[in-house]
């Protein structure tokens, strides 16, 4: 098995040893929310109330979710960690393992971009969290007030969940701020953009892979992404002076002709008129370039980081041209 990043380590072990504090029912935010899952979605107030008092309120969630961001890893040493012989094997594997859902997917570079983030989210269900999700959006609705509204919203989002799907919310386990299963779906993204792939009547993120593998290519398709079209391509510069270009955003402000004028070299089969940025990543021995398109924007849409969408790519497509 693929050993988490430290950090990661660390998190998992404290889930299960780290003191907690059954959360308070009777505090007042906490009566609030459960009056208004009563009166907007028709909760029963003490079954509600039964339920949160055996939630836990849990100091190592604060700690995770407060922690100084840790080094930014340049590009090459991010790249090690998710594109390894390893974790393509394990890859390699999974697609052996699903190939009909994968083929129904009809697209190789959708299929093979899902491959991709479910390798470097969770490595094929491997790490997908130890904390009891119910306690880490408590806690972090309740006391964490930098973002207490958003994971109140997800605590209600994921009740709804637990309702309509028949999840025991008490056992449901996902990462410290609540992500779910092998493609670690927060709440909301798991009501809005998951299917039952396999039309058993249920929407299952954590043991059933062909909801999985169709609910992270429903999602990548509800943010637009484009059939059979391409993700990124490497690319050189003629001049290294990057004034012109804007690369401290993810957003698609050139085209492949204006960076094409702008003295950016690269090989791609998307027509003059199609949006697309340049990216910059630090590698090895030096700047590494790469232009990326609309499908490349989209995996940006799962994590917003360009580091990762270049990795989901480039470890879904070794994976995909791994042997058989």
């Amino acid at each position: 098995m693929i050993q988490s990043p430290p950090a990661a380590t660390i998190l998992a072990c404290l889930a299960l040893s780290s003191p907690a504090l059954a959360l308070d029912s009777n505090r007042s935010e906490v009566r609030e929310f459960i009056d208004e899952m009563h009166r907007d979605y028709e909760f029963d107030r003490d079954d509600l109330t039964t339920l949160l008092a055996r939630a836990e309120t849990r100091q190592n969630i604060l700690d995770a979710i407060s922690r100084p961001a840790e080094r930014v890893v340049p590009w090459h040493e991010y790249r090690q960690q998710f594109i390894n012989a390893l974790r393509i094997q394990y890859g390699t594997r999974f697609r052996d393992e699903h190939p009909d859902r994968l083929e129904a997917i009809d697209d190789p570079q959708l299929a093979n971009t899902v491959l991709g983030i479910l390798g470097v989210e969770t490595s094929y269900g491997r790490i997908t969290g130890r904390f009891r999700v119910i306690d880490a959006l408590a806690t972090l609705a309740f006391d964490y007030p930098p973002r207490g509204a958003f994971f109140r919203s997800e605590l209600q989002q994921f009740l709804l969940l637990t309702r309509e799907e028949a999840v025991d919310p008490l056992t449901a386990l996902g990462s410290y701020a609540g992500a779910m299963g092998s493609p670690q779906f927060i709440s909301s993204s798991y009501r809005k953009y998951a299917i039952d792939a396999d039309g058993d009547g249920r929407r299952d993120l954590w043991s059933n892979w062909d909801d999985i593998i169709g609910s992270v290519a429903n999602y990548l398709r509800a943010f637009g992404w484009q059939k059979n079209a391409e993700v990124v391509v490497a690319a050189s510069l003629k001049d290294t002076d990057l004034s012109q270009f804007n690369t401290n955003q993810i957003d698609m402000n050139e085209t492949v002709q204006s960076l094409r004028t702008k003295g950016v070299q690269f090989e791609t089969r998307m027509p003059d008129d199609a949006p697309a940025m340049l990216v910059v990543a630090q590698g090895k021995d030096g700047p590494v370039y790469r232009v990326g398109f609309n499908n490349f924007y989209v995996i940006t849409r799962y994590n917003r980081s360009t580091m990762y969408a270049m990795a989901v790519h480039d470890l879904g497509d070794a994976v995909a041209g791994a042997s058989r």
